[in-house]
């Protein structure tokens, strides 16, 4: 898998970055679901001026705001950088579960995440990850 993508939105070029761990997590999936996936993951600055909960989500910790993106069974984390977008994790819903059990509390899952500190290991360990190679 490519280190990183390029898409084209209005005439805007966003470069889309995988670490080492989140270019691991998606060549695990099947071929097509890869593409399936990638092709679903469109990202434009309106969406995160306005995340709808369901595609795209924001959270923050300590002042560390990520994003969420939605997309089929599957949650894609990633950072605004320098203009691009860099791929933190690729993780299965299920896999979100099992962080945390379901609790009764009146709680959004991006609420939920971003209260975890097993979601934020997850997401250091990503910080010190080198970008994927080609």
């Amino acid at each position: 898998m490519a280190d990183f993508l390029r898409c084209r939105y209005d005439s805007v070029v966003f470069q889309i970055i995988f670490n080492e761990i989140s270019a691991a997590e998606i060549s695990q999936l099947e071929t097509p679901l890869q593409l399936e996936l990638l092709t679903e993951f469109k990202v434009q600055p309106t969406d995160l001026d306005q995340v709808d909960g369901d595609r795209f989500g924001k959270i923050e910790r300590d002042g560390r705001v990520l994003h969420r993106y939605r997309a089929n069974d599957y949650r894609i984390y990633f950072e605004i950088v320098d203009g691009g977008v860099l791929v933190r994790r690729v993780l299965h819903k299920n896999t979100l579960q099992d962080f945390f059990y379901r609790s009764s509390l009146p709680v959004n899952e991006d609420e939920e995440v971003g209260q975890s500190k097993v979601f934020w290991k997850l997401i250091e360990e990503a910080d010190r990850a080198k970008p994927a190679k080609a």
